[in-house]
């Protein structure tokens, strides 16, 4: 899943892709990367982030959705929104997943819409607001307390006809730097559900903070982090640098087939 940020304060990319022009090149090199899904944003969730208004929201996705769904019609389009009616325009514009980084805590039809639109809901963990999430790490079992929020979760998007569910465990939100690699390590106790998990830790603080470094050296630490997610159990990776990650899933592939193989003789 490759990021395509159509803010102008993203904490990595913010500002890059707000023209047609760059943004339509960077989702093509992308796809070129070997990216399935372009993940496609207006709101950015790094704390402190200026609030934005749902129609500003609506207005910078829109043509890009539009331009990308046209220009590129085999591209699975993913809207990073955690408003309903922005989802259901992205929707209608040719987008065809949700990803909710409140996991329905800041929009309380978000749920009723991705049943109606019978559309994949990508479902994140995260406490409080994106202005608010680092005042809420404290936990008694950190896997265990985000198991019990997808449990409810999952339990309320079932009653409103949600059939595809992709599990976003969220390092990053509302976790603390240590809390975000013990994440990491337990990621595979999450596949209890059955459901696909999505790895996203693509240049955040909790690679470039453990390095004293900032965003834009953190690609290396991304790469190591992804290898360990993919080991770990996700079956999707949501990245900023595709042709790196697209390479960590090739030679983890090989890895696996190369440990079948040395098991079998």
């Amino acid at each position: 899943m490759g990021i395509l940020n159509v803010t102008p304060d993203s904490f990595y990319d913010g500002g890059r892709y707000t023209e047609f022009s760059a943004a339509l090149r960077h989702a093509e090199q992308m796809l070129a990367d070997g990216a399935d899904i372009i993940d496609i944003g207006a709101y950015s969730s790094r704390p402190n982030a200026r609030d934005v208004s749902e129609q500003e929201e609506i207005d910078r996705l829109a043509p890009f959705i539009s331009q990308l769904s046209a220009g590129f019609p085999d591209c699975i389009i993913s809207v990073d929104t955690f408003r309903s009616n922005v989802a259901r325009e992205a929707i209608r514009l040719g987008a065809h997943i949700i990803n909710d980084v409140s996991g329905g805590g800041l929009d309380e039809q978000m749920y009723a819409v991705a049943g109606q639109l019978q559309v994949p809901y990508i479902l994140m963990h995260m406490r409080g607001t994106p202005a608010t999430m680092q005042s809420f790490t404290t936990y008694e079992d950190l896997i265990g307390d985000i198991s019990q929020y997808f449990a409810e979760r999952i339990a309320l998007l079932r009653t409103h006809g949600v059939r595809d569910i992709i599990l976003d465990p969220g390092p990053g939100f509302s976790k603390t730097l240590n809390q975000n690699y013990e994440l990491v390590n337990r990621f595979r106790e999450l596949t209890v559900f059955g459901l696909p998990l999505l790895g996203a830790v693509s240049r955040k603080s909790m690679v470039y903070k453990a390095l004293d470094s900032g965003p834009a050296e953190a690609l290396n630490g991304t790469t190591i982090l992804n290898a360990a997610l993919v080991r770990n159990g996700a079956n999707l990776l949501r990245v900023h640098d595709v042709k790196e990650a697209r390479e960590v899933i090739q030679l983890s592939i090989k890895l696996n087939e190369s440990n079948l193989i040395y098991e079998n003789n």
